[in-house]
């Protein structure tokens, strides 16, 4: 569906906004649901090229300016959404109706989702005139409302007579267009190539062409476009409201949250989009607007639709650009971000760090589940970097206070199972992100009937933890982005915390009873994570065996016991701990206990017979020199010897042993070593002889 540009402009000559609402409106329900407006062309001509090579399998390159033409055929419709943009602007700029005005700015919305069409839209004056309607700021874009252009829109209509003109010579020479298609090499598929290539800094790119004279031509600027990656069909937001491109509002919006609503989710999709409208967004200080917008629906008893957005818009801003998050972080984010979450949870407090969980409450909402969601990622924008940081006073009020919220997170449902895991993630991964020494909150809450513990110290939020954890593991759906996180979490915790290291130890690391089977087999969750212990991610198997290193007391023939030699030896070589011996840990605020690990009856009945490379009682092997003489095994270990190396010689393989350190060198190093402290220790051995001569 091409867009009638020129009957939208003629009927804003005339002042018919009830012909451009009309038009806007088949437009806006067109594309609702499109995310890449050439989509099905590109399909088509994709399609047609496979059929032309699969029939003709080798094909001849001829340079043709037929190919421009091809492009000016395809790209019609981009350039009539980049006109339709940039008319909307200035249409915008003269004041409308509050009805005709949601109308305009969804479809601006629709295509700001088109990297291609950005250009238009990202100018200082097209960022403030849609910022001033999403209420972030009061300034006036006063460069282009008070352009003495006149003849704006006809020159914009001339530039669409221009078109139709390609269009009627391409209808006309559509012979030889298919002609041309037949003696295409493969590197037509090039072309298609070329427009998969994504450029980061499109926005900079794109605005350049607007910023000068918007009266040039259609195959102009076209020939000045530039090709990006195509835009995928993205997930819709999980909420309740009714199909984007229908007319009607959301029951309760006013006519003011629309508009603010709608300028809203325009500004998300360029700041997504666009690096120069990142840029712009901070250079025209609108971070502070949205603070003080935020803030002021924080206060209200029942917050608005609205301030999903106004989060989805800051996690966006925070997530992009590092000085928009110090800045938000320095006036207080934290702290009007916590306030936020208070509201969302609607929380009742019991005492200073401890918040009311009633079992008979009503799961959390779709609406406050999202807007919960947008404050944890936001806050982690904000804190990720205060782990390892020795908090102040009031800093570690503040944290703690808001991990008392986030034991809240963790113990309440949602409506759905999926919203519910979703909460949970990013409530660990804030976890994971604030000072250790303020998660103490999620134990400091008195036991209840029904409460896991440990030695008298309530674990329910530690159940909940190992419980998220294990289904984590068990969906198996990219580890190291979904998995990391909560193992990270409960490592520190373990080290940090003596009751919670000995009842996650008893969930995952039971006492061991059968060893007929390797560490790694079976559906346990211990089995699940020694697996990991040898995964290709070199992050996903530290942070599997740290956790269980963590929970053997960082014990080296404990963690051997448990997971076998062949699992440990990553781990070991990395903190240098493959003899056996050295330092228990690189750290020292390790909280353990000095009590020794019992071994149960069958264990001990079989531990004289278990293989500590793989960790479990192997079947007896023949034995693989029965029958030879001494002189047979000699010459079958000469031939092994001659066969290492002249491996070794050729760089295949690299023969290494443990130096007193535990860590593992190069074999030639460590004969050096010991070459070396024998001189050393017999020159000292002389000395002392010497010595004793002259006395």
């Amino acid at each position: 569906m091409d867009v009638d540009l020129e009957g939208i402009i003629q009927c804003i000559k005339q002042g018919d906004e009830k012909g451009v609402q009309t038009q806007l409106q088949e437009f806006n329900k067109e594309f609702a649901q499109c995310f890449f407006f050439d989509a099905e062309e590109r399909d088509r001509r994709k399609q047609r090229k496979l059929e032309e090579f699969k029939k003709n399998k080798v094909r001849d390159y001829t340079d043709s300016d037929s190919e421009c033409d091809e492009y000016d055929l395809e790209d019609r419709g981009l350039v009539l959404r980049q006109n339709l943009a940039l008319v909307l602007l200035r249409f915008i700029r003269t004041g409308v109706k509050c009805r005709l005005l949601r109308v305009s700015l969804r479809t601006l919305r629709i295509l700001s989702r088109d990297k291609k069409v950005l250009g238009p839209l990202v100018t200082d004056s097209a960022l403030l005139t849609v910022a001033k309607l999403a209420g972030l700021t009061t300034c006036d874009a006063t460069d282009e409302t008070s352009d003495p252009d006149s003849d704006f829109y006809d020159n914009i209509i001339a530039s669409l007579t221009e078109a139709k003109l390609l269009q009627c010579r391409a209808d006309e020479d559509e012979d030889d267009v298919e002609a041309v298609y037949q003696n295409e090499e493969c590197a037509a598929f090039d072309d298609d190539a070329k427009s998969d290539i994504s450029i980061t800094n499109s926005g900079d790119l794109d605005s350049i062409s607007w910023f000068g004279s918007h009266r040039a031509s259609i195959n102009e600027m076209h020939r000045g476009s530039i090709h990006h990656k195509v835009l995928e069909r993205g997930r819709r937001d999980r909420r309740e409201s009714k199909m984007e491109g229908e007319e009607e509002e959301e029951e309760g919006d006013s006519g003011e949250e629309a508009q603010r609503k709608e300028a809203l989710k325009v500004l998300c999709n360029l700041v997504y989009n666009s690096t120069w409208a990142q840029e712009r967004f901070s250079a025209l200080r609108l971070m502070c607007g949205l603070i003080e917008r935020l803030s002021s629906s924080i206060s209200c008893s029942s917050p608005s639709s609205v301030q999903f957005y106004e989060l989805r818009l800051m996690f966006l801003i925070t997530a992009l650009r590092p000085e928009l998050r110090t800045q938000l972080q320095q006036e207080g984010g934290v702290s009007l971000l916590t306030a936020a979450l208070e509201n969302c949870l609607d929380v009742q407090w019991k005492d200073q760090y401890e918040c009311v969980l009633a079992p008979e409450r009503p799961p959390i909402s779709l609406e406050a589940s999202q807007r919960i969601t947008e404050i944890l990622k936001i806050l982690f924008n904000i804190t990720y970097s205060s782990h390892r940081q020795e908090p102040s006073e009031d800093n570690a009020a503040l944290y703690r206070h808001l991990v008392a919220l986030l034991r809240l997170c963790l113990m309440r449902k949602c409506l759905l199972s999926d919203d519910t895991d979703e909460l949970q993630g990013h409530t660990v991964n804030l976890l994971s992100a604030l000072p250790l020494q303020c998660l103490d909150v999620l134990l400091m809450v008195p036991l209840e009937p029904g409460s896991q513990q440990c030695q008298g110290v309530n674990m329910d939020c530690v159940h909940t933890l190992v419980l998220f954890m294990e289904r984590r593991l068990e969906s198996g759906d990219k580890i190291k982005e979904k998995l990391t996180p909560i193992l990270n979490l409960l490592t520190e915790s373990c080290r940090a915390h003596r009751e919670t290291r000995q009842y996650i130890r008893k969930h995952i690391l039971p006492p061991l009873r059968d060893v007929s089977h390797r560490p790694e087999e079976g559906s346990t969750v211990k089995s699940r994570l020694i697996r990991l212990m040898t995964h290709l991610d070199t992050d996903v198997k530290h942070c599997a065996a740290d956790l269980i290193f963590v929970l053997c007391k960082e014990n080296v023939s404990r963690f051997v016991k448990y997971t076998g030699y062949g699992n440990a030896a990553g781990l070991l070589a990395t903190r240098g701990l493959l003899g056996g011996q050295g330092p228990r840990t690189l750290s020292s605020d390790g909280q353990y206990s000095s009590d020794s690990d019992s071994d149960t009856e069958e264990y001990r009945q079989v531990k004289d017979r278990i293989n500590p490379v793989t960790g479990r009682v192997e079947a007896e092997q023949p034995d693989p020199m029965e029958g030879m003489t001494e002189e047979e095994k000699e010459e079958e270990a000469k031939r092994l010897i001659m066969l290492f190396n002249k491996l070794s010689r050729g760089n295949i393989i690299q023969p290494m042993g443990v130096d007193s350190e535990g860590k593992l060198i190069p074999m030639s190093g460590l004969r050096e070593n010991s070459l070396t402290e024998e001189r050393e220790s017999g020159s000292e051995n002389d000395g002392e002889a010497e010595e004793g001569e002259k006395n």
